[in-house]
């Protein structure tokens, strides 16, 4: 029987691990083959990585959703860190992402994790904005 908010209060709302697993490994095979997004993995992930890789952020979604505290990473300097990763390359992430959360998931579960990616790849976005500008520049603010 899958767990519920009432066996684990913390948990943001009622998915599985093996549901996020799964959407994590579904995601990823389709950023392999995007026209953008899958050369831009592909010069810092090996063929051979992709394994490591999806379970690395399928532990980064159930800390964030299921509060598991079973991921120690730091994704800002993960992606600030890598040049080649600019801030529009984020609308193209999240677009594809919801394509495959509402394809693999009940809507109720699509929308609800819709919004924490939104919110998540929202401050990627806006952290990478922020910390590429020059100094003397003005903040820009989208």
């Amino acid at each position: 029987m899958p767990e519920t908010t009432l066996d684990n209060p913390l948990k943001r709302f009622d998915i599985t691990a093996d549901q996020i697993n799964h959407v994590v490994t579904v995601f990823y095979a389709q950023v392999r083959r995007h026209p953008v997004l899958g050369p831009i993995f592909a010069n810092h992930i090996p063929d051979s990585g992709w394994p490591e890789h999806e379970d690395k952020i399928a532990r980064f979604w159930r800390n964030a959703i299921l509060r598991e505290k079973n991921y120690n990473g730091n994704p800002m300097r993960e992606h600030l860190s890598r040049p080649d990763i600019k801030a529009e390359h984020f609308p193209l992430w999240l677009g594809l992402f919801h394509q495959v959360l509402h394809s693999q998931l009940p809507e109720h579960l699509a929308l609800s994790w819709s919004a924490l990616a939104d919110r998540i790849g929202e401050g990627f976005r806006a952290g990478i904005v922020s910390m590429r500008q020059p100094k003397d520049e003005p903040p820009k603010l989208f």
